[in-house]
């Protein structure tokens, strides 16, 4: 006769283990997630803190060099290769806001006010946030998938190994070029975003171009312009520091500088969005708006 197991007589004792199992389960999962991202949190705010100090000392330090030539090629692999793309996208944001925007206020005999509305939202969300996004598709992908595959060749033990800081030749670079391309893709996605809509706004919804741009100009501020500008130099801040800290971490070969590239694209737009928040939320307490 077959004898009872311990885990038979444990079900026993406690009927309830298993449905408290099961209920405990999606919070032992969450838990794992959770603690998941606090530590790579905390892996990136490390890595900007040591990308920081040595951009502090390669500025007010004479033995340190920050590499100029490295720093001028990030930023015409990162920010100049971008532009086109980045004025395409805005441009058809820009076209798509006039169309949608001028039924409604047609309702109100309000048509020339699409001028204030776009004005605002671009310089103030819509043109940094644009180029933020299309930059960490363009360039944040490929700064990862460029770090991980230095960590899978062993390249990055090789600049160790020569007594060569990783941190220094390859983060700081890409992290400057990330923060002055975005300021600056910020700026040409809001004026492409712009004039796209000035034009058709005057040739297709027959809005007189003067009135237009007294509109625009009314409304417009130079806090508009001004948030835009430090919006965008956090997000390419944000797009290059996640970047490479996700493509340090590579590990298990191709496979692993896949996950990283996929990881930095989704990380950098939840990211941004975030900070995107967060700054609009504070500028909105200071009463900048």
């Amino acid at each position: 006769m077959p004898q009872p197991t311990q885990d038979s007589e444990r079900k026993k004792k406690h009927p309830l283990m298993l449905p408290a199992l099961i209920m405990l389960y999606p919070i032992a999962v969450l838990g794992r997630r959770m603690i998941g991202i606090l530590e790579h949190t905390g892996e990136v705010i490390y890595l900007l803190m040591d990308a920081s100090r040595w951009l502090w000392r390669g500025v007010f330090n004479k033995k340190y060099r920050l590499g100029k030539s490295a720093i001028v090629s990030q930023i015409c692999r990162i920010g100049v290769q971008s532009i086109f793309i980045v004025a395409l996208v805005s441009g058809a944001v820009g076209l798509i806001l006039a169309l949608q925007l001028s039924p409604p206020l047609d309702d109100f005999g309000q048509r020339d006010k699409i001028a204030n509305i776009i004005t605002v939202a671009v310089l103030r969300e819509l043109g940094p946030l644009i180029g933020a996004i299309v930059l960490t598709g363009f360039a944040g992908a490929s700064i990862a998938a460029e770090i991980g595959t230095m960590v899978v060749s062993e390249e990055i033990e090789a600049l160790e190994a020569s007594a060569l800081n990783p941190i220094r030749f390859l983060v700081v670079p890409r992290l400057i070029a990330a923060s002055v391309s975005m300021t600056a893709l910020g700026v040409i996605s809001s004026f492409c975003a712009i004039v796209a809509a000035l034009a058709i706004s005057v040739f297709v919804l027959g809005i007189p171009y003067q009135t237009y741009v007294d509109n625009m100009l009314t409304q417009a501020k130079l806090v508009d312009f001004l948030t835009g500008v430090v919006k965008g130099g956090i997000f390419g801040t944000l797009i290059g520091i996640i970047a490479c800290a996700n493509g340090l971490k590579v590990t298990g070969g191709a496979a692993g500088v896949g996950r990283a590239t996929t990881y930095t694209v989704v990380e950098c737009i939840v990211a941004i969005v975030v900070a995107d928040l967060v700054f609009t939320a504070i500028f909105f307490a200071l009463g900048l708006f």
